[in-house]
Formats: C-alpha cells, structure tokens, sequence
C-alpha cells in the first residue's frame, strides 16, 4: 500500500539568499532563476514552499494555518499518533477505562514549552476547557482549526496532576483521541478574550509550542522562518531552520528543484512529477491521502433547488451514476494518480474503507438509459434530450472548483462527466469558480446558497467516522448535496457514540452502503499527491510526508 503524504507543496530556501531576495522585493522571481546556490547545504536550511498563505497564526481564528503552526503545536494524540508508534504528540500514552467514557493520557514527563516553561497537563486541561467556556455565547471559538467541535460530547476535563490528563465523556466516543485541537500554552493565552481569539489576535511569533520547530518569523503572503525548538521532547531536530515561502502557483517547483534551490515539493502535477522523475539527483512519490473528488447533486425541493424536482429522485441520481466513468476520469484526467471512486471512505481510511462490490454501479450508457426511462425520464419528441416529469427538457447547471487547500481537479475530469450526460440525454452546461464563489453558492440557502444543479468539488475528512460521514449527515455544513435522511443521521450519531472498532466499522459500513444507493453524491476517485525531493542535501524523509503532522521535518539529517 502506499504511504500518505502531504496535500501542502513544500519548497524551501537558503537563509542569505532568501533574505537578498526579500530586500529586492520578491522572492519568487529570485527562485526561478537563481542557480548560484543550488545544492548548497551548508547551512542546514530546509527550504520548502506552498501555494496556499495563511492570514494570520492564529489556530483559533483560521482553517488556513495548519501548515505551518503544525510545527509548533502538538496535538494530544491525533491521526499519525494512532498510526506510527515513533509520531506520539502531547500525550505519550492513554487509555480508557472499562466504562468507555473515562480516559486517562499520561503527558511527556519534564515536556516543556518552547520557551523553557513546563508543558503539563494543565496546559492541555486549559486548551479545551477555553474552548468549551465559549460555547453558547456570541464569540463562540467555531472559526478555526482548534474549535469547538466534538466538545459537546464532553462531561469534564481536569488535569489531575501535571502528568495525567482525565477527560469523562458523556457517552462512549473516540473523539477524546481522534480530535485535531493544537494544544496551547495557558500563560500565553489565559488572558485573550473570546472575541480577540477569533478574530484580531494574530498569534504573532516567536510562536510558543512542544513541536520541533518555532515559527520565529511571518511575513503573511511571503514567508514564515522556523528555528529548531531546542526543548523538543526528542532532542533539538538536527537541522538549523527552515523556510516556508509561499507561491500563487506550483509552476516554479520544477525549477526550484531541478536548481537545487528546492528541497521538497508536493502536490506537483502529473506532467511535472513525470519530468522530474528522470532527474538523477531526485527522488519522486505518490501516496494516498484522505481527499474525495466527487459529483454532487442539488437535492433540495424548496429555497436553494435546481432546476428540476429530478434532482431530487434516487432513481434519477442513480441512473446517472451508471453514466460516469470513473476508471476513465482516473486514467485520462489523472494520469493514473489517484484511486477510483466508489464510497464514501476512501482506501487510506483503511478500518473503515469498503469496495461495495456487491452492490457498486458499473459503467454503461445503456444501462443509464434504461433506468431513466423506467424512472419516466423520456426523450419524448425525439430531440436527443429528455424531459423531466413535469415535461421541461433537462439542462442542467454544473458547477466547479477545487476548494482552497484541496489538490487540484482536472478539467478534463469534468469534461467527461458532462460529455457522458449528454450521450444519455442529459445537456450539462459547465461554470468554473473560484474557491470563494464556490464556498459562497453551496452554502445553505439560508446563506445564500443553493440554485445550481450538479456539483464537481473535493473534500479532505480525517480517517474517523465523524468526519468520514460528514458528507451526508442532514445538519452538517459539509453536506454539499443537503441531502437528508434520519437513517443515515441515526448511524452516524452512533458511531460518534462508540469505542468499539468493530461497531463502529458495521455502522460506518451501513452508513456508506445507504448513501450509496441514495447517490446524493457520486464519488469520482481519491486522488494521490505527487511529490519530489533533492537527494543531495538532507536525508530521512522516509516513504511518505505526512499530511497530519510535522513528519518527516523533526528527524531530517544533513547527508
């Protein structure tokens, strides 16, 4: 199987020549053509990059930071602590007890802060209880990456001394190791209001954190500086820095590795990884991540529906669903580089991921059609387009983007999905948006959202069952379909009541079997992110970077 690497492109710079092109007033244009210092490792800088620029480094305030404050926070557990034993975050160790709502993590002994204070238990006590107290009022801490989210299922957190945290949850749930909240430092923090935390306080560096490295430094659209944190529970990393400078595009990753004035990039396109893997002194990877690609559709009746009431009927979305493709849409439009869509669950969420075989649509236009025709979608005048069932000819609105932090959906992706609908009768005319329009029209209708037809987008859960089902649960901002069904509400709030694997696999199981013969949404594939990196000049990257934490940077070695 292969390993998961990071959605986020990471390039990365010499300290001199970062700060001479600074001083000249744009890093980029320096990036692309500057060869003087290629594979110049002396410094023990790790120079890498991202298309996407924080506004702010504030966990509290913002989706958009992860990259970089992962550096610098830890999460208590998170995903890579429960899948790789030497990637272990705030807490050490933990368990639950025999009741299944108390847990117990024992923190790091002698943990300490970045800037030498201690790092204990309290200190995570005080990370989810700030967000807890402001649930239910006006500033409310449902903004940002650390938000109050899965806390509702909470009786109590108390550190029950500097090295054990207790969390008591209201009933069984895994949220307690499956929750993403960067823990902060209490003496930083305790004095800023809900409303400053969620909104004007920048969180502006020296940052203080237990990862392995410090944001010392951030120039929003420009750059952020790391330092190493030389209390990091492993010992001080071994290299000296590293710089996160960020790009509108991917397009100057070739150059800057094939210069040597990259060390690493991802989420890179076919044609480029495909160039760069005939270059000797790069290494180049795929591996799977979490994202789904998927075709949704408009399932409102009232405020906010397309337009057609067919949009609506299983049997009409169904049909449809024999139409795409999705070996096709993974060979032409992906060149291979992703898995081909079936469930909700993608391959990497490997406890929960199921192929349906018995149950999965297959491709056949044919086959399309016949269901149309037996759901009484007819081309009854014999134009080559058939009508609905209040007798108006199908046009159907597709719209698309591909979200902000999400990699990149291909155009010609789309392009099939529409050409097979219109073999079947179906015309689909295509908008491209942008990320924020797209945001803006697949909001609920009570937003100002809704009033197209069919959806190409992509979303990136974590591995769990919370967000694995979020697609389709009726009250989640997530369902981009705003299907609803009460069975499928029922299953996944039991699964977010649950610490029994098995239960919670049956569950997650017939959740993804539901939606399937629903076909709200008609999964596309799960794409892989292409990476690179020098050979020359840091060693220890290991098979794959990881996308949940700050892997492989905290171990990297001049070689």
């Amino acid at each position: 199987m292969m390993s998961k690497k990071s959605i986020t492109n990471h390039w990365s710079y010499n300290r001199r020549a970062v700060v001479k092109a600074m001083l000249a007033g744009s890093v980029a244009p320096w990036m692309i053509t500057s060869t003087a210092l290629a594979s110049s490792c002396g410094n023990k800088i790790v120079r890498f990059a991202s298309i996407s620029s924080p506004d702010t480094m504030n966990p509290f305030a913002t989706w958009s930071s992860f990259w970089p404050t992962v550096f610098t926070y830890d999460f208590l557990v998170g995903v890579d602590a429960q899948r790789y034993d030497d990637r272990k975050g705030f807490a050490k160790e933990w368990s639950v007890a025999d009741d299944s709502v108390t847990w117990t993590f024992k923190i790091w002994p002698g943990l300490k802060w970045s800037d030498g204070q201690p790092a204990t238990a309290r200190d995570a006590a005080f990370t989810y209880n700030y967000l807890r107290k402001s649930m239910g009022t006006p500033e409310e801490l449902n903004v940002g990456w650390n938000n109050t989210t899965g806390l509702d299922l909470v009786q109590s957190i108390t550190a029950l001394d500097d090295e054990t945290l207790q969390i008591v949850t209201k009933s069984p749930t895994q949220w307690p190791i499956n929750n993403t909240t960067m823990m902060v430092p209490e003496h930083i923090w305790k004095d800023i209001s809900y409303a400053d935390a969620r909104g004007t306080f920048r969180n502006d560096p020296p940052l203080v954190g237990t990862g392995p490295m410090v944001v010392a430094e951030f120039q929003q659209g420009q750059f952020v500086r790391f330092t190493p944190n030389q209390y990091f529970r492993n010992g001080q990393p071994a290299i000296a820095g590293a710089i996160l400078n960020y790009f509108n595009t991917a397009d100057p990753i070739v150059q800057g590795l094939k210069s040597g004035s990259l060390d690493y990039g991802s989420s890179i396109t076919a044609a480029q990884w495909q160039n760069l893997s005939n270059e000797p002194d790069i290494a180049v990877g795929q591996s799977r991540i979490e994202q789904r690609n998927f075709l949704a559709f408009n399932t409102l009746t009232g405020e906010g529906a397309g337009s057609t009431k067919a949009l609506a009927d299983p049997a009409f979305r169904d049909a449809i669903g024999y139409a795409i493709d999705q070996n096709t849409i993974v060979d032409r439009a992906f060149q291979g580089h992703a898995d081909v869509g079936v469930g909700l669950v993608m391959p990497v969420a490997a406890n929960y991921y199921s192929d349906l075989s018995d149950i999965r649509r297959r491709f056949d236009l044919a086959e399309a059609g016949r269901r149309l025709d037996a759901a009484g979608y007819r081309d009854t005048n014999g134009d080559g387009v058939r009508e609905d069932k209040e007798g108006k000819s199908f046009q159907l609105d597709l719209i698309t983007a591909t979200a902000s932090g999400m990699l990149e959906i291909p155009t010609a992706g789309v392009q099939l999905i529409a050409g097979w609908l219109g073999q079947i009768g179906i015309p689909v005319s295509v908008t491209q948006l942008d990320s924020g329009a797209l945001t803006a029209r697949t909001a609920v209708p009570e937003k100002g959202g809704g009033g197209w037809d069919l959806l190409v987008a992509g979303n990136w859960p974590s591995p769990y069952p919370a967000d694995l089902l979020s697609l389709g649960k009726s009250a989640d901002p997530r369902n981009r379909s705003y299907w609803k069904n009460e069975k499928f509400d029922e299953l996944a709030s039991e699964s977010d009541v649950t610490v029994d694997l098995k239960k919670s696999q049956d569950l997650v199981n017939q959740a993804a079997r539901l939606i399937y013969t629903e076909a709200p949404y008609i999964m596309l594939c799960y794409p892989f992110v292409l990476d690179a990196h020098r050979k020359d000049c840091f060693q220890g990257w290991g098979d794959a970077a990881s996308s949940w934490s700050y892997f492989p940077f905290d171990r990297l070695t001049v070689g």
